[in-house]
C-alpha cells in the first residue's frame, strides 16, 4: 500500500513539473512513428491510420472555431473541398491546355515522373501552402456574415455555406474560366501527384510514407495550436467563448478576433485536405458532403470542447470506429446477432449519434476534458448537490 502511495505522489509531482506534458508527447510521438514496422507496407491497419492522421488535423482545426472560439461551424467540409482541389489543381494535368497550348508544363520543385508532365506541378509543400492561403480567404469570408450572429443562427449560415460548396463542387463543370471549368463534377480528377519530400511516394506499393508525413503535419499544428491557445489571440478567443458581451467591454477587437479564428480553422482544415487529397489520389465530389462536418465536430465533443488532446483522441477513436470497426469488424453485427436485414455502415452515423448521446450522459465534459471546462461542468454538479441536499 505504502509503495501504490509513493507511486502515486511521484507521478503527480511529475505531473506537476512543466516539461511533463512535452516529456509524454514526445514518447508518444516516438511509440508512433515505428508503429508501422508493426505492420505490412500494405496493411489495411495503416490505412485506417493515415485516414486518422488526417482527421485529427481536421478536427485540431475546428477546435480553434468550436472549441477555443465558441463559434458553431457546420461548413468545415467546404474547407477539405479547397484543400483537395488544390491537389488537383496544381499537381495534375488539370490546367494542360493553360499552358503553352498543351505542349509544355509548369513544374516547381517536383523531379521524377512528374517534372515531365503537362499542366501544373508544383512540390507538395507548395499546394498545402496554396491550400491554406485559399481555405483560409474562403473561412474569412464564410465567417464574415456571421459576425454580427450568435449560437444556432451561426450554425444554421455556416451549414449553408457547407452545403454550396458540396454543391458547387458537384456542378463545377458547369462553371467555365475561360476554357477550363471550376471541377470534373462527378467525374474525379485523377490522377494527381505523390509527394515528392524525403522518400518515395507510392500508395500501390508503401503506405507507410504517408503516416509519416502525416504524423510531422500533426507535430506541426499541434506545435501551432498550443502557441496560439496561450498567446494573446487564444485568451481573446477564450474570452468571447465565455461571455462576447464582456470581452467586447474589455477591448477585444470582436471582428478581427473571429474572422482570424476562421481563417486559422479554415488553414488547417486545407491543409488536411490537401493531405487526404493526395493519398487518395482522386479529387471526387462526391467526397464533399454534409455529413463530413458533423464527423468531425462529433471527433471534438467527444474528446472535450476547446481540448487539444482530447481532439486528438476523439479523432483517433471515431476514425478507428469509422474505418475499422463499422466496415470490418462489425459489418454483418445486426443481422449475426439480431437477425436485422443492414449491415452496420448502413446505419453508421446512428451509431455516432448514439455514441455523443451516451458521453453526453456519462463525460459531457469529454474524454480528456479542458481544465476549465471540466470545473465549470464538476461545480455545477457539486452545487445542484448542495442544492438538493438543503432542499432535503
Amino acid at each position: 500500500m505504502a509503495a501504490l502511495t509513493g507511486m502515486r505522489d511521484t507521478l503527480a509531482d511529475f505531473r506537476r513539473r512543466r516539461w511533463s506534458g512535452l516529456a509524454i508527447a514526445a514518447a508518444v510521438f516516438a511509440i508512433a512513428w515505428f508503429l508501422p514496422y508493426l505492420y505490412g507496407p500494405l496493411d489495411n491497419t495503416l490505412d485506417t491510420a493515415i485516414y486518422a492522421v488526417a482527421y485529427i488535423i481536421f478536427a485540431l482545426g475546428l477546435n480553434i472555431v468550436v472549441g477555443f472560439a465558441g463559434l458553431l461551424d457546420l461548413g468545415y467540409v467546404a474547407f477539405y473541398a479547397i484543400g483537395a482541389y488544390s491537389i488537383g489543381w496544381f499537381g495534375s494535368d488539370w490546367f494542360t491546355e493553360a499552358i503553352n497550348g498543351g505542349k509544355s508544363g509548369i513544374h516547381v520543385g517536383v523531379s521524377g515522373q512528374a517534372a515531365h508532365l503537362l499542366g501544373i506541378h508544383l512540390n507538395f509543400i507548395l499546394i498545402v501552402i496554396a491550400a491554406m492561403i485559399l481555405t483560409s480567404i474562403a473561412g474569412a469570408i464564410i465567417g464574415l456574415p456571421t459576425l454580427r450572429l450568435r449560437g444556432d443562427y451561426i450554425a444554421i449560415v455556416t451549414l449553408a455555406f457547407g452545403e454550396i460548396a458540396g454543391t458547387v463542387a458537384l456542378n463545377g463543370d458547369a462553371i467555365h474560366i475561360g476554357k477550363f471549368t471550376l471541377t470534373a463534377g462527378q467525374t474525379a480528377i485523377s490522377p494527381v501527384d505523390q509527394p515528392n519530400l524525403f522518400t518515395q511516394f507510392d500508395n500501390a506499393l508503401n503506405l507507410r510514407p504517408y503516416y509519416w508525413l502525416g504524423l510531422v503535419m500533426i507535430a506541426i499544428v499541434l506545435v501551432i495550436n498550443f502557441s496560439l491557445r496561450d498567446s494573446r489571440l487564444g485568451r481573446a478567443w477564450i474570452a468571447i467563448r465565455e461571455d462576447e458581451v464582456a470581452a467586447a467591454s474589455m477591448g477585444v477587437p470582436l471582428v478581427r478576433t473571429k474572422l482570424l479564428a476562421y481563417a486559422m480553422g479554415a488553414a488547417l482544415g486545407g491543409s488536411a485536405g490537401a493531405f487526404l487529397g493526395t493519398y487518395t489520389q482522386a479529387i471526387n465530389s462526391t467526397q464533399f458532403q454534409f455529413s463530413f462536418s458533423i464527423f468531425v465536430l462529433a471527433m471534438i465533443i467527444l474528446g472535450g470542447l476547446g481540448s487539444i488532446w482530447g481532439t486528438v483522441v476523439g479523432a483517433i477513436a471515431l476514425s478507428v470506429i469509422n474505418q475499422q470497426l463499422i466496415p470490418t469488424t462489425f459489418h454483418t453485427a445486426p443481422h449475426d446477432l439480431f437477425g436485422l436485414n443492414f449491415t452496420a455502415s448502413e446505419i453508421s452515423f446512428g451509431i455516432f449519434g448514439f455514441l455523443l448521446v451516451l458521453m453526453m450522459i456519462a463525460r459531457p465534459q469529454g474524454l480528456v476534458p479542458e481544465r476549465r471546462r471540466k470545473l465549470e461542468l464538476t461545480e455545477g454538479l457539486a452545487s445542484d448537490e448542495s442544492l438538493y441536499e438543503v432542499s432535503a
